[in-house]
């Protein structure tokens, strides 16, 4: 529970010129104030809420503005300020590991102490500029109430048969609005390069009329209460801090194959605190940020990930052979280029249902 007096403004729904929502709170220091953290990020407060007081506790002349935005829109509104060498943010975290790729690439933030992120593993850093801070599972998650007496499908393979040999998931399946959620649009676009099922599975989810989200939070709610019975490709750590409170929500770590992203941090290029920036990134890659994030919110860190998800999960739930860590490096801008973008997207778009979008949003938390 925050401490009295430590969160003192909270903004909900300030609108963007682009008319986007965000919401944006503030933890005051905790002593004399002497600088002002401004992180700007795609995962809700609540994931980093531990974090940013723990921090605070051991830094308590910093003050903390957290602002929630979509993938895209802070993709866009941070592509703009760069341009026009303006400030946005001290710090920006992003599930859409591509588009900070692209920002890297594109001059937008700052290299860091070589000492910084050292940790790591190879495919979780990129250019001494670029860390990622979430080990990030895509997980298959399904109505334990539904699947009580039958066959839960533990790959991709298992999964379009079971769409094929029944009329029981019309409207049932939940994933993201690729057109509108970066983490969406990544992970797609990865599995169509994973492997061949992609096209198979895309158009039995049009044929069973699949429901299509912002974000992770409305399919888990739906898995949940049974509207949707499976939900596909969805945040692995929102998934397991639901379920261990929510028994209804029962999680697979596909058996062919588990795509894996770790949300990434950058110091913006005009970051007004830079060195609170860095600290911060060291913060939460440190032994007590990586205890906070896995017991508060089930986030692990890429630094020991593999290992902690199969503790959680169990042996028999997780193959760490299975996981694919999604590299980041320029590779990653392939998919943003505005020619393949477009031609992946139609293919898309004729696979799925014109009317298959169940909420407008621009996420993919």
């Amino acid at each position: 529970m925050t401490s009295p007096g430590r969160l003192v403004l909270s903004l909900a729904a300030l609108v963007w010129a682009t008319g986007a929502a965000a919401t944006e709170t503030r933890f005051e220091a905790l002593g004399t104030e002497t600088d002002h953290l401004v992180i700007k990020s795609t995962t809700d407060l609540w994931v980093f809420r531990p974090i940013i007081e723990a921090f605070q506790t051991s830094a308590p002349e910093i003050s903390v503005t957290y602002v929630e935005l979509t993938t895209n829109v802070l993709n866009g509104h941070l592509t703009e300020a760069c341009d026009a060498g303006e400030f946005f943010a001290d710090l920006v975290i992003s599930s859409s590991i591509d588009q900070q790729v692209k920002l890297v690439n594109d001059g937008c933030s700052r290299p860091l102490s070589a000492e910084t992120g050292s940790t790591l593993p190879d495919w979780a850093k990129w250019r001494d500029e670029l860390f990622g801070l979430i080990f990030e599972p895509a997980v298959i998650v399904y109505n334990r109430a539904f699947f009580a007496d039958r066959a839960v499908p533990m790959t991709r393979f298992e999964l379009i048969d079971l769409l094929r040999e029944s009329d029981a998931y019309e409207e049932k399946i939940g994933t993201y609005d690729i057109e509108t959620s970066g983490v969406g649009y990544l992970f797609a676009f990865e599995d169509a390069a994973q492997a061949g099922t992609w096209g198979r599975l895309v158009e039995s989810f049009g044929r069973n009329s699949a429901q299509l989200f912002c974000c992770t939070s409305d399919i888990l709610e739906r898995v949940s209460d049974g509207s949707l019975l499976i939900g596909y490709n969805v945040l692995g750590s929102y998934a397991l801090a639901r379920a261990e409170q929510d028994p209804r929500i029962g999680i697979v770590a596909p058996d062919d194959y588990t795509l894996v992203l770790s949300r990434a941090a950058m110091v913006s290029r005009h970051a007004r605190t830079p060195e609170t920036a860095q600290r911060f990134i060291e913060f939460v890659l440190s032994d007590v940020g990586r205890r906070l994030l896995t017991a508060e919110a089930r986030l692990l860190s890429p630094v020991d990930g593999m290992e902690t998800l199969t503790e959680i999960m169990g042996d028999s739930a997780v193959d760490p052979q299975s996981l694919r860590p999604i590299t980041m490096s320029p590779a990653l801008m392939v998919g943003l280029d505005q020619a393949k973008r477009r031609l992946f997207l139609q293919q898309w778009r004729d696979a799925m249902s014109p009317s298959s979008t169940a909420e407008d949003g621009a996420d993919g938390r």
